[in-house]
């Protein structure tokens, strides 16, 4: 771990390991899939194929021995052979042959199979990429280079508009991916834009059983609509008129319009499990994907015990870029996932883009909330309706007031509006609710958890959401008033939000726990109130009832900021074809900015007050400037094992990322802080704590000759020098290296933020500095 990893927030990775435990096999449990990686250099001779020497592995380690030739039977438990971004195979093992499995020759570690989650068009102008400005960096010189985003979910609607090929070329000659059919699914559904389709199931099936294909197509149609949402945002073509119910009508279209898109098919009914992402993210780096959007999580385990984290690394050593979602877990601290360092992690925030509506209470006060609500069940606003909040005084969350299922009667509630609070169920459940116990209208109240972020959905009957303080507004005047009323009224779109950008609520947050000295997230983006393309086959609502159908929907989560984040890494790599993840990562990170349109310090839609680093990481992504950021911070491989190193892997478990068992450590690395990051944290272990030094290697990728200042912000608790205090360039592609000597003068009972940046006149590269002083043992 790094240095107090574990000592500053010992119970969250305490909770992690009793989750994992939950997660193993009871003794003598049926057999259930694992994940096995195997160090392919060591592949007796006696074997052709790396797939005969896995089979007979499982034969060794089997629980029962059969007689003759049994091959093909010990072959059949194995569910998925790896063999490019991971090496190994998956199969169906009981736990005596799990445990058995890890003793064996060959082997570096047996993973069980786990289960993510998904993390649930006028974002390109918001983050100032005009038409324009795309298609010159898709120019016609740059055909030799297309760029390909692989996207892993739920699949692809291709006949939606967002997939046309129009205008785009032949399909590059490098690309070895394919079209997989299936029901619904045909070869024409491919074509220039959706270059690759393929589906994995087969762990799906070897946990939960067989998919129902009454119900379930085995095929790369996507029938929940997020991967198609998702695909779009990255690399949808442009598309005019596009709205939602007339809602953020104009053009729809991606962050890179002109990359190809491969859709990789792994999340089904119950879930995205462990060996089918894994499988798809081998597959995807042999297909030959430039970046993969990867908007799902569970848990955090450890490095050594994350197989996303082990794949991507080796998407990571073949010049992938992976970006992923850091998850819906906010406002809670410490709540974020996918944290490995060679993975960009991203958050959420919002655009300057909102759909209001308004509550007017009987009393005359006008309240302000946000809905998607366009049907034909309108409320006039010259009526006011009867009010209704099920909930008593209590603090203690009341079923009745979170309008769960079950809960309101109609002769409580029909014909008037009720007031739900948010929790426990999703928010367009409980419309349908209230709905269906005959209700007029429905106030959705955000609680403490959400305070006063605004998320929007597309109800079934006339629902605004309203922040925190207008939710108890509401509920104190239904709950004094004799006779209370309200009226619902619905306002369209409306631009130039101010404050925006603003990290959403739901966004989850650092510090990352297993390394301090890692920065997490790297950076937020647009993740409130998307709008992008949708599934035909899927309500706007998701809900089974809503018989709606729509061809574009608006929808919030990480999982809508991680293809921002994946497109705009798109059109980094068409512009600088040669530049490796991590330089491309340094060039959003160095380049986001920290404050909002309203010049003020980016805030926390769940306080309202100035967000930090573990909230928004080095801050929201500006595309432009990322193009030209003048210096990058780049890592490779041999960093990120030293990194590994100091995180005190043991051999066996570093050889999950070194693969060749010759790979060993060099030691040339004191801490994780000294990992050329593009962000530095800095953790004072010891009370009273002696001067930290961290040094960081910049690339000049701007003029052959400039000449870098530097900028660091003034500390309460530490003097922080850096050495030297200018950097001159004399060529293109030249590395220079500085020091920072971080010395404590009084130490700080919470982390002190700030930053350190280099500017030319022209760039301006910022790291933001994080000061952790870890209380005495």
């Amino acid at each position: 771990m790094g240095s107090g990893g574990v000592r500053w927030k010992a119970l969250p990775l305490c909770l992690a390991l009793v989750a994992l435990q939950a997660c193993l096999p009871a003794r003598g449990a049926a057999p259930k899939t694992y994940i096995v990686q195997m160090a392919a250099s060591e592949m007796p001779s006696s074997f052709d194929f790396h797939h005969e020497w896995y089979a007979s592995t499982v034969k060794s380690v089997s629980s029962v021995q059969l007689e003759g030739d049994a091959d093909d039977h010990y072959a059949a438990r194995i569910v998925y052979n790896y063999e490019t971004a991971f090496h190994g195979f998956a199969a169906k093992l009981d736990e005596d042959e799990a445990e058995r499995m890890a003793e064996a020759d060959g082997v570096v570690a047996v993973l069980p199979e786990t289960v993510l989650q998904l993390h649930t068009t006028r974002s390109p102008d918001f983050l100032g990429i005009s038409p324009e400005i795309s298609d010159s960096i898709w120019s016609a010189g740059l055909a030799d280079h297309d760029v390909v985003v692989g996207v892993l979910d739920t699949g692809i609607w291709p006949e939606s508009p967002s997939f046309s090929d129009k205008g785009l070329g032949p399909v590059p000659a490098r690309w070895k991916g394919l079209c997989q059919t299936g029901r619904g699914f045909t070869v024409a559904s491919c074509n220039r834009k959706i270059i690759g389709a393929r589906i994995f199931y087969n762990g799906y099936e070897a946990s939960s059983g067989p998919i129902n294909e009454t119900a379930e197509l085995k095929s790369p149609r996507d029938q929940d609509g997020h991967g198609t949402h998702t695909a779009a945002t990255a690399a949808g073509a442009p598309v005019p008129d596009a709205s939602l119910f007339g809602y953020a009508s104009g053009v729809a279209r991606g962050m890179a319009p002109r990359a190809r898109v491969a859709a990789y098919k792994v999340c089904w009914t119950g879930g995205c499990f462990s060996s089918d992402i894994l499988a798809a993210v081998d597959r995807a780096v042999a297909d030959g994907v430039d970046v993969l959007s990867i908007s799902l999580g569970g848990g955090s385990s450890p490095y050594f015990r994350d197989s996303l984290a082990i794949a991507s690394f080796g998407a990571m050593q073949m010049g992938v870029f992976v970006a992923c979602s850091g998850g819906n877990g906010g406002p809670d601290p410490i709540s974020l996932t996918n944290l490995s360092p060679w993975i960009t992690t991203v958050g959420a925030s919002t655009m300057d883009r909102d759909f209001p509506a308004t509550v007017t209470l009987g009393n005359g006060a006008n309240l302000t909330g946000v809905s998607l609500y366009k049907g034909r069940r309108g409320l006039s606003s010259k009526e006011q309706y009867p009010l209704v909040y099920m909930g008593g005084n209590s603090s203690i969350p009341d079923p009745r007031s979170l309008c769960l299922e079950g809960t309101l009667q109609p002769h409580e509630v029909a014909g008037k509006i009720v007031i739900c609070d948010r929790g426990i169920s999703p928010r367009v459940q409980k419309g349908q609710v209230v709905k269906n116990a005959g209700a007029a209208g429905m106030i959705l109240a955000n609680t403490p958890a959400n305070g006063e972020e605004l998320v929007a959905d597309s109800h079934l009957l006339p629902a605004v959401a309203v922040g925190q303080s207008e939710g108890i507004a509401a509920k104190k005047y239904s709950k004094t008033a004799p006779k209370p009323t309200a009226t619902l009224s619905f306002d369209g779109t409306k631009l130039g939000i101010r404050p925006s950008p603003v990290v959403a609520a739901f966004s989850s947050r650092g510090p990352n726990f297993l390394t301090l000295e890692i920065l997490k997230p790297d950076v937020i983006a647009p993740g409130v109130n998307i709008l992008a393309a949708w599934s035909g086959d899927a309500s706007p609502s998701s809900l089974s009832s809503d018989r709606r159908r729509v061809g574009f929907n608006i929808l919030s989560g990480t999982s809508m900021s991680c293809p921002h984040v994946a497109g705009v890494a798109a059109l980094i790599k068409a512009s600088h074809p040669d530049w490796s993840p991590a330089k491309i990562k340094s060039a959003l990170m160095t380049t986001a900015y920290v404050h909002d349109n309203t010049y003020r310090s980016l805030k926390d839609a769940a306080t309202g007050k100035a967000s930090t680093p573990f909230d928004h990481g080095a801050g929201h992504i500006h595309p432009l400037r990322a193009l030209n950021p003048g210096l990058v911070y780049d890592i490779g491989q041999d960093d990120y094992l030293e990194f590994l190193c100091v995180e005190n892997l043991t051999p066996l478990q570093l050889r999950s990322f070194t693969k060749n068992s010759s790979k060993t450590c060099k030691h040339t690395f004191s801490s994780p802080g000294d990992l050329n990051y593009s962000a530095i944290s800095a953790v004072f272990a010891e009370q009273p704590s002696a001067a930290l030094t961290v040094r960081r290697t910049v690339t000049n990728v701007g003029p052959p000759s400039s000449t870098y200042h530097v900028k660091v912000t003034e500390f309460k608790g530490a003097d922080i020098v850096v050495e030297p205090s200018t950097l001159h360039f004399t060529s293109s592609n030249q590395k220079l290296t500085y020091k920072v000597t971080m010395t404590t003068k009084a130490a700080q009972k919470t982390p002190e933020f700030g930053a350190l940046s280099w500017s030319d006149g022209v760039h301006i590269v910022r790291s933001p500095l994080v000061l952790t002083w870890l209380p005495p043992m």
